[in-house]
């Protein structure tokens, strides 16, 4: 029995297509670490990760920090409308309040 080794052949599905699948990468959001295949999370994205029941409105505000992030901009906060590329364990902490 001989097993293939070419790894320039297509996976099913991806006949002809020459496109490698995705690399995920790990990053941490408020402790946790996700997946994520994105090369670069909008602010809205990354609310989204830290919280699956985010609403956007004008009472809920979410704050991001992040550290660990590439070259010049390895750390600092993120903005509702920004943002940034990801990498290989970048550290993010989203917080969540309430205007009363």
């Amino acid at each position: 029995m001989q097993h293939a080794t070419n790894t320039d052949r297509a996976e099913p599905g991806h006949e002809g297509s020459g496109h490698q699948p995705p690399k995920s990468t790990t990053i941490i959001i408020n402790g946790r670490p996700k997946e994520v295949a994105a090369k670069e999370l909008s602010f809205v994205e990354i609310v989204r990760l830290a919280f699956v029941d985010a609403v956007f409105n004008d009472v809920t505000i979410y704050t991001i920090t992040f550290k660990r992030g590439h070259g010049d901009k390895s750390e600092g906060t993120l903005v509702e409308g920004e943002s940034v590329k990801v990498k290989e364990g970048m550290i993010f902490n989203v917080a969540r309040t309430d205007k009363s």
